[in-house]
């Protein structure tokens, strides 16, 4: 049956091209033809695939909660890389170390005021893997944002209130080795097939 069907679209594609388009659009890619020894051939490009394993019957209650957590988080985790890289620019932009103080704790109370309420709604779990994914997007892990932005001591005080919970904001994101779920998923969430 397979046969068939590779057949009838390889057919299908060379009347595609041997009407005299150079370059055809189909719901399979683009197709171009191609001269080899002679013969005009049809060339598929096709567009990229995704494959990856599903996990065993046991593990699909965390997978499927897994889903759902990071449908949930993966969205403030890149709102705040955008967060982050707009301070950025605009830090870089002021002259004295004072001035940078001030916007930050600036910023630090809208930020604050926006997403408490959303943050004080969200379970254990689902803060770890924001802070994974926040050093996901931004290539640092929440500890040293905060060291970074507030202070060592602020940074070691949010990390003493992490660990009664649980978390450690030094967790990082591995996307070959502890996080290769969490990563595979990330790309079908982008491709919009979650």
């Amino acid at each position: 049956m397979l046969c068939h069907v590779t057949l009838l679209l390889c057919i299908g594609l060379g009347l595609l091209v041997s009407q005299g388009s150079a370059q055809t659009m189909s719901e399979y890619g683009r197709v171009t033809a191609t001269v080899i020894e002679g013969d005009t051939m049809p060339l598929v490009h096709l567009p990229l695939a995704y494959v990856f394993s599903k996990p065993s019957k046991a593990l699909d209650r965390r997978y499927a909660r897994l889903i759902y957590n990071l449908k949930k988080v993966y969205p403030i985790a890149q709102e705040a890389n955008l967060t982050l890289q707009a301070m950025e620019r605009r830090m870089a932009l002021m002259g004295s170390k004072r001035e940078k103080q001030a916007f930050v704790k600036a910023m630090e109370r809208v930020l604050k005021q926006q997403y408490t309420p959303v943050l004080k709604n969200m379970t254990i779990s689902q803060g770890k893997l924001l802070i994974k994914l926040i050093d996901r997007e931004t290539d640092h892990t929440s500890y040293e944002l905060v060291k970074e932005l507030r202070g060592g001591f602020r940074a070691f005080f949010w990390q003493s209130v992490a660990r009664l919970f649980g978390a450690n904001l030094k967790d990082s994101y591995d996307a070959e080795g502890d996080d290769q779920i969490i990563e595979e998923l990330i790309h079908l969430y982008e491709l919009g097939l979650l």
